[in-house]
């Protein structure tokens, strides 16, 4: 776990709002995401943890209703602010909750993003695919059909191929919405591994419905109903009995949601 009160702000927010249209769906929020943590998001559905990770990328900006108020800063810039949101992107990856596969093979949808940042040299390429299969725990099965449509890969070993694109443009952030919701137990837990690996170097914001899925992972949890930050502290102390709210406490339990 990292020790969080000695690492840097890499992501800081301040009153953060969040309207579709005239319904407000994310009220006010603010928190810090430390450099090289694991930051657990944890809620009901329609709690806004999506909507969330969208304004972190501005993938927020493809909806066109939707108005942001408040502060989001990403090293110290301000993320409604950046200029270049191309190269805001490259430096935060996403992870959808399904599976979503370009329609190439495995090697070209690792390769992908390298070569629509300029990368042409197949040594370079090469070696990017490689490591970012092994970062996703993939090399080993994959290696030999690199030129196999990624679409015929079964649906744990494309996820795992949505995380190594996700890695291929060197991502500093790393934001996984719900990775695991339709992938088998077995898998699951090959990809927690890898994301513990993965927190050396890079920050982790994991959004999920599986609460003892950041009781596994997370240095920090944050439960959010609603919109609000009910609880945000240490995930030892929101998976205990010193947790300061009840509803904490109750949702964590199972006891709702």
């Amino acid at each position: 776990m990292v020790t969080v009160m000695a690492s840097k702000k890499h992501i800081e927010v301040q009153d953060l709002r969040l309207s579709y249209g005239p319904k407000e769906v994310i009220h006010g929020i603010s928190f810090d995401i430390f450099r090289n943590e694991i930051f657990g998001i944890i809620g009901p559905a329609q709690s806004g943890k999506t909507s969330l990770l969208r304004c972190v990328n501005r993938t927020i900006d493809f909806v066109a209703e939707a108005r942001t108020s408040g502060s989001l800063k990403v090293d110290g810039q301000e993320v409604g602010k950046v200029k270049n949101v191309f190269e805001l992107r490259r430096k935060i990856g996403m992870v959808a909750p399904l599976p979503v596969g370009l329609p190439l093979s495995i090697y070209d949808n690792v390769a992908f993003a390298p070569r629509c940042a300029g990368m042409r040299g197949k040594s370079d390429l090469d070696g990017i695919v490689e490591q970012c299969l092994r970062q996703s725990a993939l090399w080993e099965e994959v290696k030999d059909r690199l030129d196999s449509l990624g679409t015929k890969l079964s649906g744990g070993q494309q996820q795992r191929l949505t995380i190594a694109r996700a890695l291929s443009h060197q991502p500093e952030i790393l934001c996984l919405d719900e990775f695991s919701i339709a992938i088998d137990p077995v898998t699951t837990m090959r990809i927690e591994d890898v994301l513990k690996e993965l927190r050396k170097d890079m920050t982790i914001i994991l959004v999920t419905n599986l609460t003892q899925q950041a009781r596994r992972l997370a240095d920090r949890t944050m439960f959010l109903w609603n919109g609000k930050i009910v609880e945000l502290d240490t995930t030892e102390v929101m998976f205990s009995d010193r947790a300061r709210e009840q509803h904490t406490r109750d949702y964590v339990n199972g006891i709702f949601g």
